[in-house]
């Protein structure tokens, strides 16, 4: 059996292709049936399953508010240069965080290799630590006086 693939290559919709992509994620979000089907170029139709339909909203949701969207699958091994690339760090800075035990790894002969799963698993942690660390500096700002809110005057 082979390893499934899995593209790390953004997709970005064009310009041309961003208006049409904002409608049918507007028609998405106005889903009146239970399913969706697909239609060939033959005329075919194919009933999506609903979980194909649900990751089709999502990457169409996306994609309408200018995202790139890549697909990988959780079980996918990544290497430390396409790990870094997705947590938008450098490759050295990546494995010294492996060293240090922030985020498990495996060795492949003398590569690393890190699971799509462990590496989001931190990707979580690192936001939410940020975000409280952030919470915790704007109340110490305001409660030092160094942050006030302008008053509106009408």
């Amino acid at each position: 059996m082979t390893k499934p693939s899995a593209t790390l290559e953004p997709v970005f919709a064009t310009e041309k292709e961003a208006r049409v992509i904002k409608s049918l994620d507007i028609a998405l979000k106005a889903k009146t049936k239970n399913y969706a089907k697909l239609v060939g170029t033959d005329g075919q139709e194919i009933v999506l399953p609903e979980s194909v339909y649900s990751i089709l909203r999502q990457v169409v949701h996306l994609m309408a508010s200018g995202r790139a969207v890549s697909i990988v699958p959780l079980e996918h091994e990544l290497t430390t240069q396409e790990a870094a690339d997705l947590l938008n760090v450098s490759r050295p800075f990546l494995v010294k965080l492996l060293e240090q035990g922030e985020i498990p790894y495996i060795k492949v002969g003398s590569h690393r290799r890190i699971q799509f799963e462990d590496l989001t698993a931190y990707k979580q942690r690192r936001d939410r630590e940020r975000r409280q660390n952030l919470r915790e500096l704007t109340q110490f700002s305001q409660d030092e006086g160094f942050y006030e809110a302008e008053e509106l005057s009408g």
